[in-house]
Order: C-alpha cells, then sequence, then structure tokens
C-alpha cells in the first residue's frame, strides 16, 4: 500500500434529501366541475447510507470530499399520483471504518463486513396530499402536508485497520524490516526514525496454505497516548488487532524498560488494550555474539513469550510465525 495514499480520517457534512410535499389539487373535468381532492403524496427524501467495501483499504476516494447531499423527493400531484423518492446516497468504505459525532466524538456508526449497510443520515417523509384529509364534514380539503426537511451533520470518518497481527514499537525498531521479510508488505525502510508514517498491511503466508494479516503501525514513543509523536493518530489501529507483537531492538538500553514504556502507552490510551494476547520479539539479535545472546536470555524475564530474532539471518521468524498462529487460533 502506498504510504502518501493511505488516508484513514475525513471530515465531511452530510445532508439527507428533503421530502416532497404532498399535492392539494382538486379534481376538475367536464364531467366533474366539482370533483373532491385527489392530491398525491410527496416522495421520501434521499438517505445517506455508508456500505461495506471489501475492496477498499482506505479512506482515498473521500479525500477530497467535503459535501455530500442526497437527492430531495419530488412532489406528490394530481390523481392521486405519488412524488418520487429521492435517490439515496451510498457511500462505500473499508471495513473497520466508524463515524463519530463532530462535536462529541462518540461513535454513532461501524461498518465490520462487506456489503453491511448503515442509514446515517434518514430522508425526511414525504407530504400527504389533500386525499387524507377528506371527511364527512370537510370533503374538499384545499391544503396538504409539506414534506419533512432532510438532516444535515458533520460527521468525522475513521479508519481503524482490520488486521490479525500488530506491530507495537518505538522507531526503529526493525518492524518494517520484520514486516517486508515474513508478508508481501513492501515498506520504506532506512536507518531513521519514524521511516513509517503510515500503517502498512502485510498478508503473512504460514504453513499448508494458510496465512494472516499483520499491520505495521508506526512507531510509539513515550508520551503517545496524550498525543506527542504521530500518537492518537495511529493507537486507534491497534483496537483493532487480536495479537499485539511487541518488537524491541536488541541494542536498547534496557529491553524490559522499554517493553514497559510501549505497554504503560497503551495503557494510557485504552486499558482494554492491556487484555489482549501479547509477545516480545527482541530484534536484531544478530548483531550479539551468540556467547551475550545466551546470558541475555538467561537474565531477561517476562510475563509473555519472549522470541529473539534478525530478520536479516532469518533467526526466529518461523518461531514468531508459530507463536502468532498459535495464539490467533486459541
Amino acid at each position: 500500500m502506498d504510504n502518501e495514499n493511505f488516508i484513514d480520517y475525513v471530515k465531511i457534512l452530510f445532508r439527507s434529501g428533503k421530502g416532497g410535499s404532498g399535492s392539494a389539487h382538486l379534481a376538475r373535468s367536464a364531467m366533474t366541475p366539482k370533483g373532491g381532492p385527489d392530491g398525491g403524496d410527496g416522495g421520501r427524501g434521499g438517505n445517506i447510507i455508508l456500505r461495506g467495501n471489501a475492496q477498499l483499504w482506505t479512506l482515498l476516494h473521500l479525500k477530497y470530499t467535503k459535501h455530500i447531499f442526497a437527492e430531495n423527493g419530488e412532489s406528490g400531484s394530481k390523481n392521486q399520483c405519488f412524488g418520487k423518492d429521492g435517490k439515496d446516497i451510498y457511500v462505500d468504505v473499508p471495513l473497520g471504518t466508524i463515524v463519530k459525532n463532530v462535536d462529541t466524538f462518540e461513535q454513532e456508526a461501524e461498518i465490520m463486513y462487506d456489503k453491511q449497510e448503515i442509514i446515517l443520515l434518514k430522508g425526511g417523509r414525504g407530504g400527504l396530499g389533500n386525499v387524507h384529509f377528506k371527511s364527512a364534514t370537510r370533503q374538499t380539503p384545499r391544503f396538504c402536508q409539506p414534506g419533512e426537511d432532510g438532516t444535515e451533520a458533520w460527521k468525522i470518518i475513521e479508519l481503524k485497520i482490520l488486521a490479525d497481527v500488530g506491530l507495537v514499537g518505538f522507531p526503529n525498531a526493525g518492524k518494517s524490516t520484520f514486516i517486508s521479510v515474513v508478508s508481501n508488505a513492501k515498506p520504506k525502510i532506512a536507518n531513521y526514525p519514524f521511516t513509517t508514517l503510515k500503517p502498512n498491511l502485510g498478508m503473512v503466508f504460514y504453513r499448508d496454505d494458510r496465512s494472516f494479516v499483520v499491520a505495521d503501525i508506526p512507531g510509539i514513543i513515550k508520551g503517545a497516548s496524550e498525543g506527542k509523536g504521530l500518537g492518537l493518530r495511529f493507537l486507534r489501529h491497534i483496537e483493532r488487532n487480536a495479537v499485539l507483537l511487541f518488537i524491541v531492538s536488541i541494542d536498547s538500553e534496557n529491553i524490559k524498560k522499554e517493553y514497559q514504556i510501549l505497554l504503560n502507552e497503551l495503557k494510557q490510551y485504552n486499558t482494554e488494550l492491556l487484555h489482549k494476547k501479547r509477545i516480545l520479539a527482541v530484534s536484531k539479535c544478530d548483531i550479539l555474539p551468540s556467547e551475550d545472546l545466551k546470558k541475555l536470555q538467561k537474565k531477561l524475564k517476562l510475563d509473555v513469550p519472549v522470541i529473539y530474532i534478525s530478520a536479516h539471518a532469518q533467526m526466529g521468524i518461523m518461531q514468531v510465525k508459530d507463536e502468532l498462529w498459535k495464539l490467533l487460533n486459541e
């Protein structure tokens, strides 16, 4: 996925259609010069409908869309002819898309599967024609009902990536190199912080033609839960992952402390993230002599599985895949 084309946040003004007015027509002809009411009902205003599309991976197609308006319903006419309903507007979005209220930031809708439809804004009802108001005491009503107004509102559309495994780590920890080795993703890789500025998705092919999806989330820094660095913009993607793979470089000053900082940032953002299954992979282990690596393995004790890997040397890669598959299928 091209990083420049990955858009996961848009704000759009939506407006559903206004209902058409009913008709106040009275039947008039040579045979019936004083006929009764025959006004038809107005048509319903168009709805704004959100629809899941499994072929979409980003909100790029909505990036430059600031307004989406549905059609108004047509007015009723004589001979009890109903007005035409306004055309519904379908807004296709990727799976994992949520809609938030622009003022309260409360979640209002969520798209989780292909072709799922949610009416975001209902069109106004069409007004009733005068034929509905006829009675024994009022045989020629000369009035009708106006159509209801549509609804207008700004909405925040956010994408939270749907992936089985999320990679969590500080910038330059080796996440991009790892995902490039285990999957078909081709992220930008360089020896400086924040090489990854947008999430990358990769399909990991496992044994016997099985597979799972991994998301490389841009690097977290201390204070990310308060909006520092790339902060809140990408922490939300982690909420969708079933398993979290923490990656800490072996050249870190304190591997255990770095892991705890990452864990604390997730806790500060959303305590529910601590209930997710997780693994710690210590990366770049090919730069450490084997004797020193053995000493580290004896010394480092954590409450999660720890696997020592090197993406360049293919060290521990299959072991990580096995452990991830095991956790995904428990």
